[in-house]
């Protein structure tokens, strides 16, 4: 597994290594020696465990996010894509951070097969780039409904720059988020 340092500090691309031949291909996918090794290898500190996995399935044009959990059940994720393609994005919400209310984004798809690690204290989302796409991430700690927020996709003030499509389909909670000068201490 090759592992890359992103502009925003603990944010890290993940590409694993995919074997061919004629009968097709295979890939580690996670690995708890070789994640640790790798994070440690680029001074960030890897989670102590994962404890759950989560698979989502979107038609193209959906946007999910951006979501984050409030501390004490901030949700570090190792995000990947095991069918179809997302515009994935992680923005930094750590307001020690000299990177706080930056983004970084990068297509994950089931060809490139990289995955991004996105530490506690970032909101996540991703647009779904063609229909069926299934992405799959690994979270820290379980989903709390009460500390569950989010920021709002369109945030003047973040100004992502989402690809173009001719609809973009979000759930009522996305499209009601706060924006960064607005979330909660």
């Amino acid at each position: 597994m090759k592992f890359s340092s992103t502009p925003i500090s603990g944010l890290v691309v993940i590409e694993p290594e995919v074997f061919h031949d004629e009968r097709g291909w295979f890939m580690e996918s996670f690995n708890l020696q070789r994640f640790r090794n790798g994070l440690q290898s680029l001074s960030v500190v890897p989670p102590d465990y994962f404890v759950q996995d989560n698979i989502s399935s979107s038609k193209k044009g959906v946007l999910r996010g951006l979501h984050y959990q409030l501390k004490p059940f901030e949700q570090g994720k190792l995000v990947s894509v095991l069918q179809g393609a997302v515009y994935d994005v992680a923005v930094d919400l750590r307001t020690e951070s000299s990177t706080y209310g930056e983004w970084f984004a990068l297509e994950l798809n089931d060809s490139n097969k990289k995955m991004l690690w996105i530490p506690g204290g970032f909101a996540h989302g991703f647009l779904a780039l063609e229909d069926d796409t299934r992405v799959s991430y690994k979270v820290t700690h379980f989903y709390d409904k009460d500390s569950e927020r989010s920021v709002l996709w369109s945030d003047k003030k973040l100004n992502i720059e989402w690809p173009e499509m001719s609809n973009y389909f979000l759930s009522e909670k996305d499209r009601a988020a706060s924006v960064l000068d607005q979330l909660p201490e």
